[in-house]
């Protein structure tokens, strides 16, 4: 009986389109998420390709601060932070400029490249905007790393003042689709977070826009997502998936995989072969024993913790990278 051997032939066309800079279309996006498990490495060899192709073997590191803990009026359901969570997290205001710095100092030790500044709530007030602005000078002052702030909503002039002090990147997630935004968040709207990222491009800063998967949201709509994603011409793309917080809306959500989560991280890197895909929160509970495999699509990871749930230590991350033949990016500014 003669054998059907396999080939990867579908999947280097999309690699091949992606490098050309030629748009999947829907249905071959939406052919990533549906294949079979055993399509898993083809795709990601595929997905490997172009990873390659723009960023060699190279691994960003990123770090987060949880600059304000709780206190947020927005209610989105995802979130321990929330108004309408009942998680027993910290809570605390905006933290000092020299917990800031010291923040920075640990992330150099990391070998991080990007310390994310993040802080709950709608948008910044005036003295938070005021208290990030003189830590961004001191940290951009004294140490060669790049800065991304995610403070909320901002307005054009709050944009131009960070861009003047020296933040490098705003971060203001699509989290999901427009048409299932409102499932999740009820207290702004899809169309307050594209006006954010597209006034921080405005100002000079660079976008930073990414989704959470897990959250209900069909294959299509993460296919939406991930062009929506495009459009933006977002320069990095944090991809999250989902921890279900207890206390939470999404708290009995548990409907990923890792083969799931790495055939979305692959998806992410055809729609947008270029940017800076990173893996983010929720991949030590989702991705699991196949964490190292995510890079073979997205080339750049957060090492320590995320807002209100541990992360893997970053020695173990260092040796992940090491492990796969990998090579930090020290940032170069």
């Amino acid at each position: 009986m003669m054998l059907k051997i396999p080939t990867l032939t579908n999947w280097n066309k999309l690699a091949e389109k992606a490098l050309r800079g030629d748009g999947l279309t829907e249905e071959e996006s939406l052919s990533v998420l549906k294949a079979g498990d055993e399509e898993l490495l083809p795709i990601l060899h595929a997905a490997y390709k172009v990873r390659s192709y723009y960023y060699g073997n190279k691994v960003k590191l990123n770090l987060i601060v949880n600059a304000k803990s709780g206190l947020c009026p927005e209610d989105c359901g995802y979130c321990s932070q929330s108004i309408i969570s009942n998680a027993p997290i910290d809570k605390y205001p905006l933290l000092d400029q020299k917990t800031l710095v010291d923040g920075a100092r640990r992330a150099m030790e990391l070998k991080v490249g990007t310390y994310c500044i993040v802080a709950s709530g709608r948008g910044p007030t005036g003295k938070e905007l005021d208290q990030v602005i003189e830590a961004v000078k001191e940290i951009k002052a004294t140490m060669p790393m790049k800065i991304c702030a995610c403070l909320g909503i901002l307005t054009e002039e709050q944009a131009v003042r960070l861009k003047e002090a020296g933040v490098d990147r705003y971060n203001h997630n699509l989290n999901t689709s427009k048409q299932h935004f409102p499932a999740i968040t009820t207290t702004h709207t899809y169309e307050d977070r594209v006006d954010t990222v597209n006034r921080a491009k405005a100002s000079g800063m660079s976008p930073c826009s990414g989704c959470i998967i897990g959250m209900g949201e069909t294959d299509e709509e993460i296919v939406q997502t991930a062009f929506a994603l495009r459009g933006l011409d977002a320069d990095s793309i944090p991809v999250n998936f989902l921890n279900p917080i207890p206390g939470t809306p999404l708290e009995n959500r548990r409907e990923l995989n890792p083969r799931k989560c790495l055939k979305v991280l692959a998806l992410m890197r055809f729609v947008n072969p270029a940017k800076e895909i990173r893996v983010a929160g929720g991949r030590e509970l989702n991705l699991r024993s196949l964490q190292p495999l995510a890079l073979y699509a997205a080339n750049s990871v957060f090492v320590g913790d995320y807002l209100t749930t541990a992360g893997q230590e970053a020695a173990e991350d260092h040796r992940m990278i090491e492990d796969l033949g990998f090579e930090i990016e020290l940032c170069a500014l």
